[in-house]
């Protein structure tokens, strides 16, 4: 994943520091746009007492994170609740919705979240065996049926082995390019339930 980060840190040490991460959407063309207004809202949050440092990240993508980080929970609080920030919240509505927040306490927390590598998420699990028979056959049976019923009759003085290379010809080609899409797409919440629960935990997170 390709990021670009800059992180700007004041001096400081503290106890209980906190770590706030704030997660957008930024409609594709107005990336330059948000990372402006990211920096002018650290540059504001950083005459606030109790600011530590700050940073603007993007992955490459449409998602974006500003990271701030405050000495104490209540001067991170202080922040949060000011009609300065909400002021600047305001004006990236044109070209930016917020679909996350995330805080953490601690420093370790703090320099693992900037250094780490991103965690891919979790491949879902293949279907069961079973199920993919049950599609399988599901786009097999019908073209085979018509074409016992209605062309083979018409084909008995053919030689058995073109016969047969005619019915396959026939029939894969249903079944990968008309069949077996429809029913993959039919049968996906089906065959890929781990999945759909994922983007439903995700869809509530960001509502």
């Amino acid at each position: 994943m390709n990021a670009r980060y800059a992180l700007s840190v004041l001096d400081g040490v503290t106890r209980n520091p906190v770590t706030v991460t704030v997660a957008y959407h930024v409609i594709p063309g107005r990336e330059t746009d948000f990372h402006s207004w990211g920096w002018a809202v650290l540059r504001a949050s950083s005459r606030e007492p109790g600011f530590l440092g700050g940073g603007v990240l993007a992955d490459g993508e449409a998602e974006w994170h500003v990271v701030y980080r405050f000495d104490s929970e209540g001067s991170a609080l202080a922040w949060e609740d000011s009609t300065i920030r909400a002021q600047w919240a305001t004006r990236a509505d044109p070209f930016a919705r917020e679909t996350g927040r995330r805080s953490v306490r601690g420093s370790k927390s703090w320099f693992d979240a900037q250094t780490g590598p991103p965690k891919p998420p979790a491949a879902p699990p293949p279907p069961a065996k079973w199920k993919l028979w049950f599609v399988n056959m599901s786009a097999v049976f019908p073209p085979v049926l018509l074409f016992n019923l209605l062309v083979i009759p018409y084909l008995g003085g053919l030689n058995p082995l073109i016969r047969t290379l005619l019915l396959c010809l026939c029939v894969t080609a249903l079944v990968t390019w008309i069949l077996m899409p429809r029913l993959q797409r039919f049968f996906k919440k089906w065959l890929y339930p781990p999945l759909q629960a994922l983007r439903g935990r995700h869809k509530r997170r960001t509502a």
